[in-house]
């Protein structure tokens, strides 16, 4: 069976971070690599596009608390978006730790790592918003009675 490289797969938020996730610091441009030879000539950084979407990438570290090793525990996600996308507001006054759910989540197969290689995982999402709310925006948990009068 022959999957053609860069298949992306869609996944659900708790699949992946079954015990929930958590963004850590803030979501910038995920920007072109350019060598020092390059920048010394003068070229600039360009903001990556994605190549399936044709959007816009922004990359966000986020803290996973299920993963099992250490190097699994912090882990980045490409967010495609035409905007850059705003995090939920903080957990803990003080503390950059935002609880997060991603919608849109899509999983690509890579090999990583530099001196011994080890299965690893793209992780992209079209967007994300706070755990305690529901996709429609709405709080989450409720029964639709009570979301209709909340609104």
């Amino acid at each position: 069976m022959a999957v053609p490289r860069g298949t992306r797969f869609a996944i659900e938020h708790d699949t992946v971070f079954p015990d929930g996730a958590a963004v850590v610091g803030p979501v910038a441009p995920d920007m072109e690599y350019v060598s020092n030879e390059d920048k010394a000539r003068g070229k600039q950084p360009k903001q990556k596009v994605d190549e399936v979407t044709g959007l816009p990438q922004w990359k966000v570290t986020v803290s996973d608390p299920s993963a099992e090793k250490d190097r699994d525990k912090s882990v980045s996600v490409v967010l495609l978006a035409k905007v850059q996308p705003v995090p939920p507001p903080a957990a803990v006054a003080g503390f950059d730790l935002r609880p997060v759910v991603f919608e849109g989540l899509m999983v690509e197969p890579r090999v990583m790592g530099e001196k011994f290689k080890y299965q690893g995982w793209v992780l992209r999402a079209t967007g994300m918003r706070d755990p305690k709310k529901s996709s429609s925006g709405k709080p989450a948990g409720q029964a639709p009675s009570e979301q209709n009068k909340a609104a």
